[in-house]
């Protein structure tokens, strides 16, 4: 009898999609994205709680450049469903391959380590998960239900995949009554075929006005990256497809690349660009807008809910 032992799965690259393709150039940072390495007592806390409870977050897996900040004041954006997307997006940095089974306890163990952590808003995303039947909608809603029963009085913010060729997904997570519904356009339209591939533009706006739809009351918000080769125009095309659709918020963040394998930047934004983003997007009728070289779309979560639901009843009471 021989034995063959497969030793593809311990070898397999991080990015196998891209592990032949040819290195691409790195721009050099400007100061205003430098950031400090995370060292702090609260950050050093924050990643014992999540590796307790065998939890991914997305600061990590995608490795965030506010994870220092956000850590030291124990702010984590929790990453369930595995660390394995089944999309191979050209920007993302979270592992790509065939994702295990769901665990049916990380919704109780979410729910705990948000208890420990004292948080007062959660932001909940996830991998794409292409190989359910639902998209892990059912999961997005167990998570929700979980954190509910365990800590009534956290305000809790969804960061979703687009739940593509998946029919009552939006239904379902929406039904489960998070605070916040965020879906992530990531780019412009035109660039969607070499940074989203698997992803269709229209089809996300659409999910993004089938959940106000559903319920009117729900909070929306979507978030892009800039510097991928997009032109102004665009990115304005784009703020009105999102206001057609009804968005409250809107997050513009500089891309950064990964590795070199990954989308070159192909621009670095000055800080005065993505002020004159904002004054934009603000002025065609976003509650809320975070624009910022390093804005990420659950950077600040807590604080830009508590504005979003000021700036909503300051709109209702017509100032």
């Amino acid at each position: 009898m021989v034995v063959v032992l497969d030793t593809a799965r311990a070898e397999r690259p991080r990015h196998p999609e891209k592990a032949h393709r040819p290195d691409s150039g790195l721009l050099r940072k400007p100061d205003w994205i430098r950031v400090k390495a995370p060292v702090s007592p609260g950050y050093a806390a924050t990643r014992e709680i999540v590796r307790a409870h065998g939890l991914h977050t997305v600061c990590e897996e995608a490795g965030c450049p506010n994870i220092g900040e956000c850590w030291e004041k124990k702010h984590a954006t929790f990453m369930i469903m595995g660390d394995t997307c089944t999309r191979a997006c050209a920007f993302c940095n979270v592992k790509t391959g065939l994702p295990g089974p769901l665990d049916p306890g990380e919704p109780d163990h979410v729910a705990e380590a948000v208890a420990k952590l004292g948080l007062t808003h959660v932001v909940i995303t996830s991998v794409d998960r292409d190989d359910l039947a639902d998209g892990g909608a059912g999961h997005f809603a167990a998570v929700i239900g979980a954190i509910r029963a365990r800590c009534a009085g956290t305000t809790i913010e969804v960061l979703t995949p687009d739940f593509l060729r998946k029919d009552g997904a939006a239904e379902m997570v929406v039904a489960a009554r998070p605070d916040v519904f965020n879906h992530n356009l990531e780019t412009v339209p035109s660039r969607y075929l070499t940074v989203r591939p698997g992803a269709r533009y229209f089809h996300s706006i659409r999910l993004l006005q089938r959940v106000k739809e559903l319920d009117a009351s729900l909070f929306t918000k979507s978030g892009i990256m800039v510097g991928l080769g997009e032109e102004r125009n665009e990115v304005l095309a784009l703020m009105d497809d999102l206001r057609s659709a009804q968005v409250d918020f809107l997050t513009i963040g500089q891309y950064l690349q990964p590795t070199r394998k990954h989308h070159p930047v192909v621009r670095y934004l000055t800080p005065d660009e993505f002020k004159a983003f904002e004054t934009i997007a603000y002025a065609k009728g976003f509650l809320m807008v975070s624009a910022s070289p390093l804005t990420r779309s659950s950077h600040h979560a807590g604080e830009d809910f508590a504005r979003l639901k000021a700036a909503r009843e300051a709109a209702r009471r017509g100032g």
